[in-house]
């Protein structure tokens, strides 16, 4: 729980790879760090994270910080990209509803969306790589859901309907204070800490309907070593926001699970010879 290491679809284990569709290992799409290039971006209004533009707060979704992008194909792209977009296993809060059986969930924007976004905000990516960059964009947001589960599953009660993804907000810009403490620990032991920031940051608001309270999480998103087969990797630090003492438990006591974990794996408890101790009769 927390941080957990992944590589592209399918997002059924912590460590996975990439299916043979995903053309990722034979483009020139960069192997670690966002998905997206930042390099030859002269009028990028940030160096990286998420695509979406969250500087116009007056034309964006409050629900999802997203602009009402077109399916149409706009300048320079080169090639047609696929209108067609693809539900998630996100549930989500539709405000206003009553009882229904109908499960409602995310909806991820079309590839068209997604380039459409990227060059709103200014970023060169060749439209052949896109499709590529959404499957990732959307993988990762399973993941991210998956680790949200854990930690909800904690504090769940029998009998609880699943918790739902109210809305959510992507911070780029915005190093959360755990990520700082990690990269003052790399600036400090280098040779054990990770030096490199989070490529992205996004803060999810879920809604537990048992109470209708809903919980901030903070996701960062790391890039990660790449796997034997030579798949990209990402690593994601998933965790409920320190904003109630339930919260600040739940921090602690996964902490302390990692810590006896870390510490039965290294033998604690076990004779020299391996063995466990046991008292002589």
């Amino acid at each position: 729980m927390g941080q957990s290491i992944s590589s592209p679809p399918p997002a059924t284990v912590t460590h996975t790879s990439s299916p043979p569709s995903c053309p990722m290992r034979d483009s020139d799409v960069p192997s670690t760090g966002c998905p997206i290039q930042h390099n030859n971006s002269p009028v990028a209004k940030s160096s990286g994270g998420c695509p979406i533009d969250h500087s116009s707060l007056n034309t964006l979704n409050p629900t999802n910080q997203m602009p009402n992008l077109p399916q149409t194909p706009i300048y320079p792209q080169d090639v047609p990209l696929p209108t067609e977009r693809t539900m998630s296993s996100i549930p989500r809060v539709v405000d206003g509803e009553t009882e229904t059986e109908t499960r409602q969930t995310w909806e991820y924007p079309s590839p068209q969306q997604f380039y459409n976004a990227l060059v709103r905000k200014g970023l060169d990516t060749p439209a052949e790589h896109v499709e590529t960059v959404v499957e990732i964009h959307n993988f990762l947001n399973e993941r991210a859901w998956g680790e949200v589960l854990k930690w909800e599953r904690r504090v769940s009660q029998e009998g609880d309907e699943e918790p739902r993804l109210a809305r959510f907000k992507g911070r780029p810009g915005e190093m959360s204070p755990k990520a700082r403490f990690w990269m003052l620990a790399g600036w400090l032991l280098p040779s054990r800490f990770n030096t490199e920031p989070p490529f992205d940051r996004h803060d999810w608001i879920v809604r537990r309907p048992r109470d209708g309270r809903e919980v901030r999480y903070v996701i960062d998103y790391y890039s990660a070593p790449s796997t034997p087969n030579g798949d990209p990797g990402f690593a994601l630090d998933v965790r409920p926001a320190l904003d109630s003492f339930e919260s600040i438990q739940q921090r602690v006591a996964v902490g302390m699970d990692s810590v006896w974990e870390e510490l039965r794996e290294k033998g604690w408890g076990k004779s020299e010879r391996g063995g466990t101790q046991q008292a002589e009769s």
